[in-house]
């Protein structure tokens, strides 16, 4: 197995290489070469299974013994035994025929523990055995800089930097990373949004001059294996709904557009999926792009499910990639119009996109009913986020008949304040964090220059 740039200019590298590298040097994302199917009886015999054993069978072909089978089947167990649930990723019956796949029973309370418990150890088990250290670099809209935090906290070979945009995240984000007080670990507050933070992490990885040879690692989505773990829940929640023997279709609330590319790979192997639809809240470039062909910026605004408040989807390119016929040159041109002009897409490559996809996009009061007419409807209180794909799901299926998967991706009580907004009293923490709000905290402002942001990292390396 081998990894190409969604920009056609990198070297092609192995799996080691790529979860060491992260974003490509051409300034692309890195994409399996093939991708390796999964066929019917494999898909079938998959039922009853538990979620590290399906987790081991789905990525193993993409790992392509590079970590030897009983060394990544013990990472793989390690990752999900830190998981409440003995499920993992337990499916919760709505309706006759909606389903919300709890993503949140990480020790962080969101989607992005699924992939980030399994990557810190992946990420260790490969520096150990090369002997040496790296620095993570990250931006969060809010949920994944503390589930990077927690994945990599422990890792003897890792120095993490974690920026966010200051002011902007939920008061449980925030403290869920600037609690932890880890020699290793480092919090950034950044005086701007995500977008800035983000294209703070990229310029830095397009040159990595200022850590004078240390690697530097990636553990946001542009990390293949991210993409690569999240593959997983797709299957497991199909296959436990009756797939291959009927599909299933997903809703999945998206921003950066890294968890449901994972699931389009999972169709891609073999998963019979009817329907993608991508949930969106008013930072709706995706469901622009989908319904209008307006593939363009718009200014950011702040909404009630601040982990989508993103203005630049940087996953969407691979699915430009797969979509242009991977044509790298194609996706550079177009996303190099997209940094200075509106820009659309060509007939065909939007044409195979809405084959698959839908969308649909909600606003702030809306997520605001939403949380109000779930609960009525079914006892249970979701996220701003969550609340984003229940909609988009009633509105935008295809077919009733099929049955439709909503991901949860956050736990109610990280969103507290948007729940007391839709009318409730608030959501009480899990035990293992009901003095989240009382811990001592630790983080830095720094401006949004990259020139600070870089001093800083360099300055507090081990």
């Amino acid at each position: 197995m081998r990894y190409i740039s969604t920009r056609g200019q990198a070297p092609a590298l192995s799996f080691e290489e790529v979860v060491l590298t992260g974003m490509a040097s051409d300034g692309g994302l890195y994409v399996p070469e093939t991708i390796p199917a999964l066929g019917h009886e494999e898909l079938a015999a998959m039922a009853g299974l538990s979620y590290a054993e399906i987790a081991f069978r789905v990525m193993q072909p993409y790992v392509n013994g590079e970590i030897d089978d009983d060394t990544f089947r013990g990472i793989v167990e390690e990752a999900y035994a830190t998981f409440s649930h003995d499920a993992v990723v337990p499916l919760n019956q709505l309706d006759a025929n909606h389903f919300l796949l709890e993503l949140f029973h990480g020790p962080t309370l969101a989607f992005k523990d699924v992939a980030l418990q399994l990557l810190g150890r992946i990420l260790d088990h490969f520096l150990k055995k090369r002997g040496e250290r790296a620095v993570i670099m990250g931006a969060t809209s809010g949920d994944t800089g503390s589930a990077a935090i927690e994945g990599c906290r422990h890792c003897d070979n890792l120095d993490i930097f974690i920026l966010h945009p200051h002011n902007r995240v939920s008061e449980v984000q925030r403290r869920q990373m600037t609690s932890v007080l880890a020699d290793n670990v480092f919090n950034v507050a950044i005086e701007g949004n995500f977008d800035d933070a983000q294209a703070m992490v990229k310029a830095s990885f397009a040159d990595q001059g200022f850590l004078e040879g240390t690697r530097l690692v990636a553990v946001n989505s542009i990390n293949w294996a991210r993409i690569m773990a999240q593959v997983v829940y797709y299957v497991a929640s199909a296959v436990a709904l009756g797939a291959p023997h009927r599909a299933v279709s997903f809703c999945v609330p998206s921003a950066n557009f890294g968890n449901v590319f994972a699931g389009y790979i999972a169709k891609r192997m073999g998963l019979p999926v009817e329907q993608f639809i991508i949930a969106t809240n008013a930072n709706d470039i995706l469901h622009r792009t989908l319904c209008d062909n307006d593939f363009s910026k718009q200014a950011l605004k702040a909404t009630l499910a601040p982990s989508m408040d993103i203005v630049v989807s940087s996953n969407f390119e691979r699915l430009l990639f797969e979509a242009y016929g991977r044509d790298g040159e194609a996706v550079r041109a177009l996303l190099e119009r997209f940094q200075s002009e509106p820009t659309a897409l060509a007939e065909a490559p939007l044409a195979t996109l809405r084959e698959s996809f839908a969308s649909h996009s909600v606003d702030d009061a809306t997520i605001l009913e939403v949380i109000r007419e779930a609960h009525h409807r079914t006892q249970e209180i979701l996220d701003p986020h969550t609340a984003t794909g229940y909609r988009a799901a009633e509105r935008a299926r295809a077919d009733a008949t099929t049955p439709m998967i909503t991901l949860a991706t956050a736990h109610p009580a990280k969103f507290a304040e948007a729940v007391v907004k839709a009318g409730f009293p608030g959501v009480p923490l899990p035990p293992h964090m009901d003095d989240l709000l009382e811990r001592e905290e630790r983080y830095t402002v720094l401006p949004a220059e990259l020139s600070a942001v870089q001093a800083f990292v360099a300055e507090n390396r081990r």
